[in-house]
């Protein structure tokens, strides 16, 4: 499967569907995209990742980025239909804990 990633802004909420890997290779580039989001009316983040098969700590960077310095302080942060390796790779960092974890997104 090829790496993707789309980053839109729908009313105040942030999306970023990602498919393929999120490593060093792409990581930057996701980074350099979601840098135009900040400081912008961000009331929430979600990240489909239905079709994410690997990420690494690159990835895990740029999910860190985007939550502390993109969301205004309040705000949900929604990581949608992850797979388990990659739900394990979020709990163990501790990043669990600034997501909320679903199979679906109720908005």
């Amino acid at each position: 499967m090829e790496s993707t990633f789309i980053v839109n802004i729908n009313e105040g909420t942030l999306e970023i569907t990602l498919a393929g890997r999120l490593d060093a290779g792409n990581a930057p580039s996701l980074s350099d995209q979601l840098q135009e989001y900040k400081g912008k009316d961000i009331n929430n983040m979600v990240i489909y990742a239905k079709d994410l098969e690997y990420m690494a700590s690159a990835g895990i960077r740029v999910i860190v980025f985007a939550v502390q310095k993109i969301l205004k302080p309040g705000s949900d942060a929604y990581f949608i239909g992850g797979q388990s390796d990659i739900i394990s790779v979020l709990e163990m960092t501790g990043l669990d804990d600034a997501l909320i974890i679903q199979e679906t997104y109720p908005g």
